[in-house]
């Protein structure tokens, strides 16, 4: 069994050292894709770490945009590339956090090989929210001035989109465990239809809904998994999850989740710690000592 990686990343690289350093595991490796428009020398020192390697070819993330999607598909592509035989790709952010010891996550990976693990919501009957930013255009891949005069124009002038086939939507966390078989199934169906690389091209954050979508409409749907194993705290409503705090630390201990999201080295210095010392043990024996 091997298991790939993927943290997509623009944030505090010591970070992403602390969690590698947490996950390493004899049958795991890392693959880092950091944000073009970020220097990516701080984080150089990462290649010293075993099992790290970077994404050559760095997309310029947009909020929000369709290059989200793109720079996981590129980092997908450069995966598969490696020829190595993986059985999971686990894509991460560079504020994510293991809940569980190395070996743990390693036995998870092996006693589910063949499942698909990707959180999902119906979004024409579940999600409202979720069929705005399907059915609108949204420029949120441009920068330039008067931009969101024009969205309002166009979605004034023009009617609803519609996705194509009649493809049933579904979306939520853009984190997700697949085989990269199924990983480059939806890379390649998007990749080489016109139509669906417009559609989505112009929706709100599609890469909460991109994966899902393309999955539960083919043959993989009766493997999927509704679950990506992640403790994200939306609470505070908004765009973007709660970084968690120490106060958060019985409810992750009491979850099963496998990871949490989002951290901060500073303001979640002292919850990390907490999981370091209770949940991060294997037979006594410390993962991280700061």
């Amino acid at each position: 069994m091997r298991i790939a990686h993927l943290i997509l990343t623009y944030t505090n690289p010591f970070q992403t050292e602390r969690m590698i350093r947490n996950m390493m595991h004899e049958d795991f490796d890392f693959y880092i894709h950091v944000d073009k428009k970020f220097d990516i020398n701080p984080h150089l020192f990462l290649k010293t770490l075993p099992n790290v390697y970077f994404i050559n070819n760095r997309v310029d993330v947009k909020w929000a945009g369709f290059n989200t999607v793109i720079a996981t598909f590129a980092s997908i592509k450069e995966i598969l590339a490696t020829e190595t035989k993986y059985d999971f790709i686990n894509l991460l952010s560079g504020q994510d956090y293991p809940l569980k010891p190395a070996a743990q996550l390693a036995t998870f990976f092996e006693q589910n090989k063949g499942k698909e693990f990707i959180s999902f919501k119906d979004i024409k009957n579940d999600w409202k929210e979720g069929l705005i930013r399907m059915e609108r255009y949204f420029l949120s891949n441009y920068n330039f001035k008067g931009k969101f005069t024009l969205e309002k124009i166009i979605n004034f002038v023009m009617p609803p989109k519609k996705i194509p086939y009649n493809m049933h939507p579904y979306g939520k966390s853009m984190f997700w465990m697949l085989s990269p078989e199924a990983a480059m199934y939806v890379v390649e169906k998007v990749e080489n239809d016109k139509k669906l690389m417009q559609f989505f091209s112009f929706c709100w954050g599609s890469d909460e809904f991109v994966f899902q979508t393309v999955l539960m409409n083919s043959s993989y749907k009766d493997k999927v998994i509704n679950e990506n194993y992640r403790f994200i705290d939306w609470s505070l409503g908004g765009a973007n999850p709660k970084i968690l705090d120490e106060n958060d630390f019985k409810p992750i201990q009491e979850s099963n989740m496998l990871f949490a999201r989002k951290m901060d080295m500073v303001k979640s210095s002292k919850l990390m710690n907490l999981i370091d010392s209770n949940l991060l043990t294997l037979f006594g024996v410390l993962t991280w000592h700061i």
